[in-house]
């Protein structure tokens, strides 16, 4: 037993003395080298520096490119902005020179309604030396001399209806000579469309004529009477309205159609042309 003992023992000290010389005469692995980050840099092949000089001049040129951008779209926006003010400006002449031209042409109707009424001009008279004086002097000075005399176109008819009798004969033949002209006048041979020549028939159409507002047609009229030496006065009258109305006319064609001589209120000159002018081409 005690042999068995000891043989056992040996057997395990040589057992765990083989163990340990295993594990103590393997040999461990060798170390890995790793290259630290500044040999792998120096390794690879390096940019080269800039130098301060070539920033400096780099970092000028793109300040300088962006100058000239901006300075491109800076011209391009003040281009624009002096075409939209060029448009604006035109169309406030053109406004102004409209307007301009409403006001005349209302103080023309103002002066036809005023003479109509066989009234005085009063402001109106400044106004049409004002707007009209250059472009149609000749028909304001007559516009102006009507208003102090007036002749209002109820006046010339109602004269008219009361030298209808001393119209329809007259007065300066004998009676020998009255009988005569009226025996010839018996049987007369005219045109059916030609108007009568019977001194009532003539007075109607006069009176129509003035009407209508034709006077220079119904003074012709008068004029082809028996009595005609009767109505000097009449005539007279009649067509110094006739000049009127002509007046009336030319003030009212030039407040719309005048190219160059009309005048705002303020005196100053009206350069835009009229809109009811016809363009050239």
């Amino acid at each position: 037993m005690l042999v068995a003992m000891v043989g056992a023992f040996l057997f395990g000290g040589a057992v765990v003395g083989y163990g340990v010389y295993r594990l103590t005469g393997q040999s461990e692995p060798e170390p890995v080298a790793v290259e630290e980050p500044q040999a792998i840099a120096t390794s690879l092949p390096s940019e080269p520096t800039p130098t301060p000089s070539a920033t400096a001049s780099q970092a000028a040129q793109q300040a300088v490119a962006r100058v000239e951008e901006q300075q491109g779209g800076l011209d391009q926006r003040l281009a624009a902005a002096e075409q939209r003010l060029a448009r604006l400006d035109l169309q406030a002449q053109a406004a102004a020179g409209n307007a301009a031209r409403a006001e005349g042409l209302l103080i023309a109707f103002a002066t036809r309604r005023a003479l109509e009424k066989g009234a005085e001009l009063g402001f109106l008279a400044d106004q049409l030396r004002l707007r009209f004086g250059d472009a149609m002097p000749n028909a304001v000075e007559t516009l102006i001399s009507a208003s102090r005399n007036p002749i209002t176109l109820d006046q010339l008819i109602a004269r008219l209806e009361g030298l209808s009798p001393r119209l329809a004969q007259s007065t300066s033949e004998s009676g020998f000579t009255r009988f005569r002209k009226e025996l010839s006048q018996l049987f007369v041979i005219r045109s059916e469309s030609a108007p009568s020549p019977q001194p009532q028939r003539r007075l109607d159409r006069a009176r129509l004529f003035l009407e209508s507002g034709r006077t220079e047609a119904a003074i012709a009229e008068v004029r082809a009477l028996p009595g005609a030496t009767n109505a000097a006065g009449w005539i007279r009258d009649a067509e110094r309205y006739a000049a009127v109305q002509k007046a009336l006319d030319r003030i009212e064609t030039s407040a719309v159609l005048e190219p160059r001589l009309l005048r705002d209120a303020s005196g100053n000159r009206i350069e835009q042309p009229s809109p009811a002018e016809k363009p050239e081409g």
